[in-house]
């Protein structure tokens, strides 16, 4: 039964990610987070200054023209053309940031603290600076200079990185290389599907991008997906970084974009007479060993369909981060231990649309998009409830439930 206290999603959009180098590469920080951000508010035709407070994915500030404490979610809501008088919060939680946006969000509404918000979040990997270090006070006479790529190893200086910790974890699975290949071309598959079947209209803006020479680039398609791609070429890759079975074709590529949700609590909604696009229904996140990633997003599910009263058999879609393909094969196989049957029910309503491996992984902005595409896919078929994971830098997790009616 509807409560006018409920959380509800009234708005939802983001820009199509961009491949490493693509054709979002040039865009600042600022500058493409505040379009989703401007979209939704656009989309329901309210003012401004409805909203109470952002809540803002942003996970290396090193990218941003002012390294040094940007402020990115304050820069990035006033280009949005949001009032200055909105206050806002920009943090990093790795690849969970947007959806513990929404989570975050969500709490302040519920706790009476403001009546509407914007969650979501940004990533440019493309603007990702080489770094100089220790020169600040060493004294520099005669010596090479040595830069640091950041991007270069995918992980932590003081743990594995998360490709070696996911290959161990399900190598313990018996999850090998085909299976993660096969999980990976079926990514691209369902999103080439879904995107022939314009499924992604709702939630995907068409961005018009400048060009230095000739007519402005229409981007209306997440860059990252390969429709040429089959299990040969997906074969020949090499494994990356000593792992065994992780390739750049059973990842997700280093990507660009951004996403926004208005939620609003549910009497708001209705004084501002907006549809309500669909309800959140629970929310947690989670966190266990850091070299178990690829369970986090199970463990998480587990918990918030406890919080929610619920089972697996009673979400109709579900979508699990394909983080590395290896991540929703072991949090499946962790929900459905033994049981061949439910174990493939449960996979044939995962990541129907694809996920992070074909969509791509502009990591603080996944988790509200998770969202989006799960509710769209719920209003396409007239209702139910559908349940979004993923896991994040050293293994924490976030988990979801949304309901349309």
């Amino acid at each position: 039964m509807n409560n006018n206290n409920d959380v509800v999603i009234v708005s939802a959009a983001r820009t199509p990610f961009g491949r490493f180098g693509g054709s979002l590469k040039d865009f600042d920080l600022f500058d493409l987070g505040a379009i989703p951000m401007r979209e939704v508010i656009s989309r329901v035709k309210i003012s401004p200054d409805v909203v109470g407070e952002v809540f803002w994915g942003v996970g290396d500030t090193s990218q941003c023209k002012d390294v040094w404490t940007p402020v990115a979610a304050r820069q990035t809501l006033l280009k949005a053309g949001l009032p200055a008088e909105t206050p806002s919060i920009a943090f990093d939680k790795a690849c969970v940031s947007a959806m513990s946006a929404v989570k975050l969000a969500a709490m302040s509404i519920k706790l009476g603290e403001i009546d509407a918000a914007i969650a979501g979040g940004c990533t440019i990997f493309s603007q990702e600076p080489l770094i100089v270090r220790g020169l600040r006070f060493s004294g520099f006479r005669l010596a090479d200079i040595v830069l640091e790529d950041p991007l270069m190893h995918n992980g932590y200086k003081d743990f594995n990185l998360v490709s070696v910790d996911t290959d161990n974890v399900a190598a313990e699975y018996g999850i090998g290389r085909e299976e993660q290949d096969e999980w990976a071309l079926r990514s691209h598959i369902n999103y080439g599907k879904a995107w022939n079947a314009a499924k992604f209209k709702d939630e995907m803006m068409v961005l018009t991008i400048s060009q230095p020479k000739g007519e402005p680039k229409i981007l209306d398609i997440d860059e990252q997906y390969r429709p040429d791609s089959n299990l040969e070429k997906l074969s020949r890759l090499p494994t990356i970084f000593g792992t065994k079975t992780i390739t750049a074709g059973n990842a997700p590529g280093l990507n660009d974009g951004a996403t926004a949700i208005l939620e609003m609590r549910r009497s708001k909604a209705k004084e501002l007479g907006l549809e309500c696009l669909a309800t959140v229904v629970a929310q947690v996140s989670i966190a266990i060993n850091p070299n178990r990633m690829p369970e986090g997003p199970a463990y998480a599910i587990e918990k918030v369909l406890k919080k929610a009263d619920l089972t697996l058999d009673d979400v109709a879609v579900m979508e699990i981060n394909e983080a590395f393909a290896a991540v929703p094969l072991v949090s499946i196989k962790m929900l459905a231990p033994n049981d061949n049957p439910k174990l493939k029910e449960i996979r044939d309503k995962t990541n129907i649309n694809g996920s992070a491996i074909a969509v791509g992984h502009p990591n603080c902005a996944s988790g509200a998009r998770l969202i989006m595409n799960l509710m769209y896919e719920l209003r396409r078929r007239g209702g139910g409830y559908a349940l979004g994971a993923l896991c994040g830098g050293l293994a924490q997790a976030d988990a979801t439930i949304i309901k349309v009616e």
